[in-house]
C-alpha cells in the first residue's frame, strides 16, 4: 500500500524484501529488492523486471543469522552504490518488508536489519510489546521513529502450514507464473559442468551454549563444495552471478533452477529453468528448499 501510493504520486521508491520464509519478489530464501516506478497490480504483484537477489538458501535465519546479516549488509551497500548514482531513487527511498519472527533471534536480526539499511521510521503493526521495546532500543537514536499502526479488524495470523503452502506456490509460480502461463524448460547439464556451493556448514551454536569466553571455531560464511547426488533432486539451486568460488557470498543471483533427476552411473543432471539455453554460471549454491511439481 505505501509503495503504491508512493508511485502514484510520482516517486519510485525501492521495495526491499528480507522476509526469507515467504519471498514476495522472487522465491523463499532470498533477500532482495527492486524498484516500484507504477502501483502494484492486486493479482500480477510487484514487478520483477530488475530484481536484485541475493540467496540465502533456507526459509529460517536461525539456520546461519551470521549468513543472513553477510547478505543483509550485501544489499545494503549495493543499494547505496545505487542511490549514489540516482538523485531520484535515493529521494524516493526504500520501503522494507521484515520477517514476522520478533523475539529472541529475530528481534536482534530486526534491530541489524534497522541499523544496516540506516531506517529512519519503523512501523509496528499491532505489537504493542514489540513497539515498546523498539522505541526503548533506538531511543539513544533521536533520527528513528517508531510508529505503532492498528491492525485492521478480521486479520489473522498465518500458522506454519500456511505459510509452508505459501512457500510451496511461490516456487511453483517462478516457474510456471501465476495463471500457469509459463513454460519451463527441462535441461541436462554433466556434473562436470556445474559447480555446486554451500554457504556455511547448516546450524551453528548459539554463542550462549559456549563456555564462557569461547568463540565458535567454524567460520559460519565459510564457502563448501557439494558433491552433487540423489540427495538434491526436488530441491531448488540458485545461479549466482559470481566469477569465482570466493565471490558467491558477495554476488546476487541470476535466477534459480529446480533439480528433477540425478543419474550418478552417467554423472548427469537434470533441471527446469524458466528459460531455455545454457545457464549464466556454472556457479551454483545449494538449499534446503524443497519443491514437489505436484504440490
Amino acid at each position: 500500500m505505501l509503495l503504491s501510493w508512493a508511485a502514484k504520486l510520482g516517486w519510485k521508491p525501492t521495495y526491499v524484501d528480507l522476509d526469507i520464509g515467504q519471498g514476495s519478489i522472487t522465491i523463499p530464501g532470498c533477500i532482495s529488492a527492486t524498484p516500484i516506478e507504477k502501483p502494484i497490480d492486486i493479482v500480477d504483484g510487484i514487478p520483477l523486471e530488475m530484481p536484485l537477489a541475493y540467496f540465502y538458501g533456507h526459509p529460517n535465519p536461525s539456520i546461519n543469522p551470521d549468513v543472513y546479516k553477510a547478505l543483509m549488509r550485501e544489499l545494503a551497500q549495493t543499494l547505496e552504490t545505487q542511490f549514489s548514482g540516482n538523485a531520484e531513487s535515493r529521494a524516493a527511498g526504500m520501503v522494507i518488508n521484515t520477517m514476522g519472527w520478533v523475539e529472541g533471534l529475530g528481534y536482534e536480526l530486526l534491530l541489524n536489519a534497522i541499523d544496516i539499511f540506516k531506517a529512519n521510521v519503523v512501523l509496528v503493526l499491532g505489537q504493542e510489546k514489540l513497539w515498546k521495546m523498539l522505541k526503548d532500543a533506538v531511543q539513544s537514536k533521536p533520527n528513528i521513529d517508531v510508529v505503532k499502526l492498528h491492525k485492521s479488524e478480521g486479520v489473522v495470523l498465518r500458522n506454519s502450514k500456511y505459510r509452508q503452502k505459501t512457500r510451496s506456490f511461490r516456487i511453483k509460480e517462478y516457474f510456471y507464473g501465476i495463471a500457469n502461463d509459463l513454460a519451463p524448460h527441462s535441461n541436462v547439464v554433466n556434473f562436470s559442468d556445474v559447480s555446486v556451493f554451500r554457504i556455511g556448514s547448516g546450524h551453528q551454536a548459539p554463542r550462549s551454549a559456549l563456555p564462557i569466553g569461547a568463540e565458535p571455531v567454524a567460520d559460519p560464511t565459510r564457502l563448501v563444495a557439494v558433491n552433487i547426488s540423489t540427495d538434491m533432486v526436488h530441491t531448488v539451486l540458485a545461479v549466482s552471478y559470481a566469477k569465482e568460488p570466493d565471490e558467491i557470498i558477495s554476488s546476487n543471483v541470476a535466477g534459480f533452477i529446480h533439480v528433477t533427476d540425478v543419474d550418478i552411473q552417467r554423472k548427469k543432471l537434470t533441471y527446469i529453468a524458466p528459460c531455455p539455453g545454457d545457464l549464466p554460471s556454472r556457479l551454483l549454491i545449494a538449499s534446503s528448499l524443497t519443491w514437489y511439481e505436484q504440490a
